[in-house]
């Protein structure tokens, strides 16, 4: 990738950017400013979720910013409490009408196993995925996927799926690469986003991140998504402040080495562990 327009292009065609806008914990104001930031510095991919809450938040920014719609790469995804058939397609109108617009480009099951679904979570995830697939066929999404899923989510999934999931986002951060998740992505055709690449801003005060930061003369942010990038991830930087994100932009002038690279990858402690998705109680 060598520029913020780049795209990866995913296994039905469709490209998507690069690197783009986190939204998770900001509401209201503050994620219309950072919204209409983002896309004046050139972001043209814009991660939100119905968990966040800010969905209308986000689509009243999109509209307002002067962006066409066809420009814009958005993503949101399907709350806990709504899985299974008929709760996802009323989900996922509900998301249509708060961001006001006509579709998406893409929708991910943000968790696999919601605490409410632990007994029968593959029977609600295989009528979240015909609804999803229905969906998808109508044209109101233009590509399916998932996040926080592990290969066995992803193998249950398919047992009654006839469309694979295309993206599957997942944190990833210094010290947190998850091997396993990440080759089975791979080896299936699934792009692998990363949510949290800053640790949720516990890597900026790592000594290690600084000194590399202080080599490159390039902020720890920037190192981070640099990095992310060169390990093949799409990273989604989420900040409120306009100049913070126009800096997370500035991440094509320079390269890692694959020293470096690995160094990162091997930064246990610093942004604590993935998330164990069977475990989670919400």
């Amino acid at each position: 990738m060598q520029s913020l327009t780049d795209c990866f292009t995913l296994q039905n065609g469709v490209r998507i950017p690069c690197l783009g806008l986190g939204t998770w914990q900001t509401d209201g104001a503050t994620t219309n400013a950072a919204i209409k930031a983002a896309l004046h510095s050139g972001y043209r991919l814009i991660d939100t979720a119905a968990a966040y809450g800010n969905e209308a938040s986000v689509g009243e920014a999109i509209r307002e910013s002067g962006v066409e719609r066809k420009e814009i790469f958005l993503t949101s995804k399907l709350r806990n409490a709504c899985h299974g058939y008929q709760a996802t397609l009323e989900a996922f109108e509900g998301t249509l009408n708060r961001l006001g617009l006509e579709y998406l480009d893409l929708y991910l099951i943000h968790w696999p196993n919601p605490l409410q679904y632990r007994t029968i979570w593959k029977e609600a995830t295989a009528g979240t995925w015909k609804a999803f697939e229905e969906l998808y066929k109508a044209g109101r999404i233009r590509a399916i996927g998932v996040s926080n899923f592990m290969p066995h989510h992803i193998d249950a999934l398919m047992e009654t799926a006839t469309i694979e999931p295309m993206v599957n986002q997942l944190k990833l951060c210094p010290g947190v690469t998850q091997p396993e998740t990440v080759r089975y992505c791979r080896q299936h055709d699934i792009l692998v986003e990363a949510y949290s690449p800053f640790g949720t801003g516990t890597i900026f005060e790592a000594p290690q991140m600084k000194a590399l930061a202080q080599k490159h003369g390039k902020s720890v942010g920037q190192i981070c998504l640099r990095w992310s990038l060169q390990m093949g991830f799409l990273p989604l930087p989420k900040s409120g402040s306009p100049a913070r994100i126009s800096e997370n932009t500035k991440v094509f002038d320079f390269e890692l080495s694959q020293e470096e690279v690995d160094f990162i990858a091997n930064l246990k402690g610093c942004c604590g562990d993935a998330p164990i998705p069977d475990e989670i109680t919400f």
